[in-house]
């Protein structure tokens, strides 16, 4: 068995090589003690954290098959050994404080502050020397606004995934075609709402008339295939350590089905769900070159003025998703007319939206009553403080205002929050 010093940590007398990190007075490097007394070294460990090793590129695989190149032509190639960036001091300490936002009082991250530089410097070493393994997994379900199984890693492998995450999703997101717009910095569900409300409204001032190919994928998280994932993977990475990284935490995900599925709960999965899809993405805007195509995770839409050419686009898309990814379509997938008569709203990113109006999807608005009568009670009780209330009103509002929702808001908070006298 090798014993290996870690890349912080040494002795006080030992000029040079006394290491960057809290250190022991009078032990060599691969003793850890309790003696009293420490060298603080934070500003020297960030200047001289080395460099060099592998190197990454991000680039087009030299088999790949006609619809492949077709997709691939336009992506840049390259950027610089990643591994290394990951497990940068820098970068996982930023990721620590990204992933303590919302969460200052979390037990779990309390402690993990208590000895930051320890922590991360920890981390640091597994990484340097392959030696990172996650813990289990805390899974529970939500209900809201569907049943679902969350599957949430402890804060420190969610450190490493921000890390991750940090570094390799910029040169992924320079893949992807501008209508994605799930966990993108500046796109969103209002923003991806506003672009299906201007496709819909061009396609009916040129043809009077606006069908929706309206689809989602059947479990998709549930449903990604490892295989597939980590070959597109390489397809851009060329760094075998990130790559390796990638892989072990595809496969140590909890998953139903042996080589199946990555977990709800995750950094890393949203990305690996947004790089799995944009083969999709390309598919449809470079093979297809269709232009009134929108995605935002697993739900996508086609608008046109042609409904028989949106039911063959359908059935383009279904093989395309079934022999290239393994995935299948839900059984609400249809086309349909977009229209205030003979015909429907597109149901999109909690939206009914029309070229002329959009509404708030009616489960929304059933969920925001429930949710009022319940702040109402708890308020009167006492157990609702005016700033929760007010959070949970604004929040609301927030994503309401996107919509004509005037009548509807003056309807709701007609009555005021009254609290019991005591």
């Amino acid at each position: 068995m090798i014993t290996r010093s870690p890349l912080r940590g040494g002795n006080w007398n030992n000029g040079s090589n006394a290491g960057l990190g809290a250190l022991n007075l009078n032990n060599a490097r691969t003793n850890a003690n309790n003696n009293i007394g420490f060298r603080p070294a934070l500003d020297y460990a960030r200047s001289s954290f080395p460099t060099g090793g592998c190197q990454c590129k991000f680039e087009k695989d030299a088999g790949t098959s006609a619809i492949a190149e077709t997709l691939y032509t336009s992506i840049d190639a390259s950027i610089e050994c990643a591994y290394e960036e990951i497990y940068a001091f820098e970068n996982l300490l930023s990721a620590a404080y990204s992933c303590r936002k919302g969460k200052s009082k979390n037990q779990s991250v309390m402690k993990f502050f208590d000895n930051l530089e320890e922590n991360i410097i920890q981390i640091q070493n597994e990484l340097m020397w392959c030696e990172y393994a996650p813990s289990p997994y805390h899974q529970f379900f939500v209900f809201e606004p569907k049943r679902r199984l969350i599957s949430a890693p402890n804060f420190k492998d969610r450190v490493v995934h921000r890390a991750i995450y940090n570094i390799i999703e910029p040169h992924f997101d320079k893949t992807y075609i501008y209508d994605s717009y799930a966990c993108r910095r500046g796109k969103g569900t209002h923003k991806g709402a506003d672009r299906a409300q201007a496709f819909i409204r061009n396609v009916e001032r040129k043809s009077n008339k606006a069908y929706a190919l309206k689809a989602d994928i059947y479990h998709y998280f549930s449903s990604i295939d490892h295989g597939i994932l980590k070959q597109i993977l390489s397809k851009k990475i060329k760094c075998q350590k990130t790559l390796s990284l990638l892989g072990f935490i595809i496969d140590t995900s909890p998953a139903d089905e042996v080589g199946v599925g990555i977990p709800l709960g995750n950094l890393t999965s949203q990305m690996f769900a947004n790089i799995y899809l944009n083969e999709l993405d390309r598919y449809a805007k470079h093979y297809l070159k269709e232009k009134y195509y929108i995605r935002y995770m697993d739900d996508f839409v086609f608008i046109g003025p042609d409904k028989d050419k949106l039911h063959g686009i359908r059935v383009d898309v279904e093989k395309f998703l079934w022999e290239q990814l393994r995935l299948k379509t839900n059984s609400k997938t249809q086309v349909f007319p977009i229209a205030k008569e003979r015909g429907r709203a597109l149901d999109f990113l909690g939206f009914r939206i029309y070229a002329t109006h959009r509404l708030l999807r009616k489960s929304s608005v059933k969920r925001i009553k429930s949710n009022l009568k319940k702040l109402r009670k708890g308020y009167a009780a006492g157990s609702v403080t005016i700033r929760e209330m007010q959070q949970s009103v604004q929040s609301w509002l927030g994503h309401a205002k996107h919509a004509q929702t005037y009548n509807l808001r003056r309807t709701l908070f007609s009555v005021p929050f009254i609290k019991k006298p005591e």
